[in-house]
């Protein structure tokens, strides 16, 4: 609740009280009765509470930019489709975000992801995780087709696909290099491998794959991993 101050300056009043009065920061001359001025000061209390938001219309604007994104690209997006495809209206969309630039921003940022596994005592087993975990993000909530509309903006809005690779990339990258590491360690990997290449090389034969007519295969993860660190063998394998 803000507390209004108030203070009776007679008009006679010497200029340095007026001038102390005037300084107040909010301070209000109002006509007071008798040749006197009132100047009324407010706090700095909390602002009285407005209208909830309505989470459920966040939600359904930000699905329904990543649809525009993914269907239509960057440039054929707009706040008035994808107002009406939330069904609710551009001056409730500007309220939540002033350009279109904004909200593209914050629907990938909120593009669903599978969060990745718990590490495991089988570091190859954990290389093969993350990749396996960023060719589903890519798969669902249609992940490659609004990749692709940010590949097409990366010189006008390079903050586009930025944003992507934060959300989608940069666990996977994280997750991959620390895996690579100890298998190195182990003696599972040559000791003179390039980590930063080998989990460049491993993410990007995923997009490389998404260009091509063809489907990328459902075992690509493994595939591309068996590269450079095939399986291990088992006993069973071994001839007589």
């Amino acid at each position: 609740m803000q507390v209004a101050r108030r203070a009776t300056v007679p008009d006679g009043a010497a200029p340095q009280i007026r001038d102390s009065v005037r300084a107040v920061p909010g301070g209000t001359w109002l006509a007071g009765r008798n040749g006197t001025r009132h100047v009324t000061a407010h706090g700095t209390g909390r602002r009285a509470a407005g209208r909830p938001r309505d989470t459920a219309l966040d939600t359904a604007i930000l699905r329904a930019a990543a649809r525009e994104l993914a269907e239509q690209g960057y440039g054929g997006m707009s706040l008035g489709g994808v107002a009406a495809a939330a069904g609710t209206t551009p001056p409730s969309l500007r309220r939540r975000f002033r350009n279109k630039l904004d909200l593209a921003l914050a629907a990938i940022n909120a593009l669903p992801t599978e969060p990745l596994p718990r590490t495991s005592a089988d570091p190859r087993a954990d290389a093969l995780a993350p990749l396996e975990n960023l060719q589903g993000n890519l798969t669902r909530q249609n992940g490659a087709a609004i990749l692709g509309a940010l590949l097409a903006e990366e010189r006008r809005h390079p903050e586009l696909l930025e944003r992507f690779r934060q959300r989608i990339d940069k666990p996977v990258q994280e997750r991959l290099l620390q895996a690579l590491a100890r298998g190195v360690r182990d003696g599972q990997l040559r000791p003179d491998l390039d980590l930063e290449a080998a989990v460049s090389l491993l993410i990007a034969s995923l997009y490389a794959g998404r260009q091509q007519p063809r489907p990328t295969p459902h075992d690509w993860a493994e595939r591309i991993l068996g590269v450079i660190w095939p399986p291990a063998r088992s006993q069973e394998d071994d001839p007589p």
